[in-house]
């Protein structure tokens, strides 16, 4: 779960996602607009586990959205997420949308990171 501070979104996230390599499907459950308060009960309740400092660009395409993510202390990093919230276009299309700009921003499998920033701002801090 994350709580998203910024100037696009104001939005309390939580994610359902393997953490292994290549594409993954994501669940997800938004809060948009929780107020300041809610950073203060979810800090004091749970804790800070990490803070990811990123400035973030997004477009879209349809239903696909790019997300240009510079993250402190981490690099640049690309985003391409492909969207159903009708439950219209099916998983199979989604991914295949994911592979044609995967493929056409010379994306290999190998790029693909297996873990979310938080992770790798904890990583980053073990060494």
């Amino acid at each position: 779960m994350k709580l998203r501070e910024g100037t696009i979104e104001q939005t309390l996230i939580y994610y359902e996602r393997a953490d292994q390599q290549g594409a993954k499907t994501s669940h997800v459950a938004l809060y948009k607009q929780p107020g300041v308060g809610l950073k203060a009960v979810l800090t004091q309740s749970l804790g800070v586990l990490a803070v990811v400092d990123k400035r973030r660009e997004i477009y879209f395409i349809d239903n696909v959205k790019f997300h240009l993510d510079r993250v402190e202390g981490l690099g640049t990093f690309v985003k391409i997420e492909a969207i159903d919230e009708e439950g219209s276009i099916g998983e199979t299309r989604l991914h295949e949308q994911c592979e044609y700009y995967m493929a056409l921003f010379e994306i290999t499998e190998e790029d693909l990171v297996s873990v979310s920033y938080s992770d790798m701002v904890l990583k980053q801090r073990e060494t």
